[in-house]
Formats: structure tokens, sequence, C-alpha cells
């Protein structure tokens, strides 16, 4: 698994798209949280407070998780690679954790310089260190745990097609559905049950800084569900 990672990882670096990756979803935050006027501006915001970063960073992910995750397996199975992967002496189990792990990665790093976010806003507060750290640090926590599931729907995805323009709107899509989509079904329906299939209920629930059990193993469950289902997906290919 580790040989799978570091090639993953190796690959993302050792071409644009892994600086590229990192340099959008921070460009991207940049511009809307400290230069573009509207609801996302910090400083328009008036509060020493994270929540515009917290409401904008899922909506880009949505694209820029896709965009990492659809050269996973659609590229292997482009290349006639894909057979001769399956043919080595590794489970396939680990093959998919190491594509996961790769991709999941590479998100994380490009997340961890928003922590100047933190500092600067904390800095800004009157006084100097007015900020709800609780709810920052459990908003945080959500984010990453919302980045689990997307990977695990981005890597799902690309075991569709061995085309990579395929696999990523296939992605938007799914990740849109888990995210908002239910949400909307719900409103419609007056379903709260519904409601609860919805990334975003239990996102906004760890970013009020109270991590529920309940919410981490739904994010966990859509996680493990979408590997799952990868490897169901993949086993028709051996």
């Amino acid at each position: 698994m580790l040989a799978i990672l570091k090639k993953e990882i190796n690959s993302f670096f050792s071409s644009p798209i892994g600086y590229l990756v990192i340099a959008v979803f921070l460009l991207l935050n940049g511009v809307f949280l400290w230069l573009f006027k509207g609801e996302f501006n910090i400083i328009d915001y008036g509060f020493a407070d994270l929540s515009p970063f917290f409401l904008l960073a899922p909506w880009i992910l949505i694209f820029l998780i896709p965009a990492v995750t659809m050269r996973s397996f659609s590229d292997e199975k482009k290349q006639g690679t894909l057979e001769l992967l399956l043919t080595k002496p590794i489970s396939l189990s680990k093959i998919i954790l190491g594509k996961y792990l790769g991709a999941f990665i590479l998100i994380l790093i490009a997340l961890i310089p928003t922590l100047v976010y933190v500092y600067t806003v904390y800095q800004l507060g009157n006084p100097i260190g007015n900020l709800d750290v609780g709810s920052t640090l459990g908003s945080y926590f959500g984010l990453l745990f919302l980045i689990t599931a997307y990977t695990a729907i981005g890597v799902f995805s690309s075991t569709l097609s061995d085309n990579q323009i395929v696999a990523f709107i296939t992605s938007v899509f799914l990740c849109f559905l888990f995210y908002i989509g239910f949400e909307g079904i719900a409103d419609f329906t007056s379903s709260n049950i519904i409601d609860q299939l919805g990334m975003n209920l239990h996102y906004q629930s760890m970013s009020r800084g109270v991590l529920d059990t309940r919410d981490i193993i739904y994010f966990l469950s859509v996680t493990i569900f979408f590997l799952i289902l990868t490897k169901l997906n993949l086993t028709k290919e051996q």
C-alpha cells in the first residue's frame, strides 16, 4: 500500500497537478475571503470569525477534489495498466487505500496553509484573541471529515469510466447530491429522514464546535460505503 501511496503523491508533484490544486484552492479562498466584496469577505463580515471560510470551502472542494481523484483509476483504464496493477502481489483493498490516501493527503496539504487565516483573524479581533477557538477547531474537523467523504466519492467515480471528464462530472454530481441535494429533497418532501442523509447537516453540526459521534459515524459510513463500492466495481475488472 505504501508503494502505491508514494507513487500517487510523486505523480501529483512530478506534474503541475499537485501544485495547481494547492494554488487554486488557496487563490479562490483568498480572493473571496479577503478581496472580493460580498457575504464571504471576512473584513466586511464584522466579526472575528472564520465562518465565511467554512461556508465557502465545501463548495470549492466539490470541484477541486473530483479534479484530483478523476485520474485515480480512469487513467489506469485508459493507459491499459489497470489489469497489470490488479495482478500485482498486493490486495485490491490496499491498492484502493493507496490511491485514496494519496488524493486525501494532497488535499490535506492544500488545507494546512489556511491555518494562516486563523492567526490573521485572531490578530484582527477586538481585543486581540477574540476568536471562538472551539467553533473554529470543530469546523476544521468537520471540513476534514467532509474531505474524507468527498475523496471516497471521487475515487469511486474514477472507476466508472476510462474518461477522466466523465469521472469528474460524476464525482461533482455525487458530491453535490450528498452535500446539499438531500437537504433540498427533504425541504420538498418535509422528511427529516432524508435530511439526515445530507452532509451539510452533519457538517454544520460539527462547525458549532460539538463533535457528536453521530456526525463522525455518518461521515465514516459514507466514506467506507463508497470505498466498498470502489472495490466491488474493480472486482468486476479482474
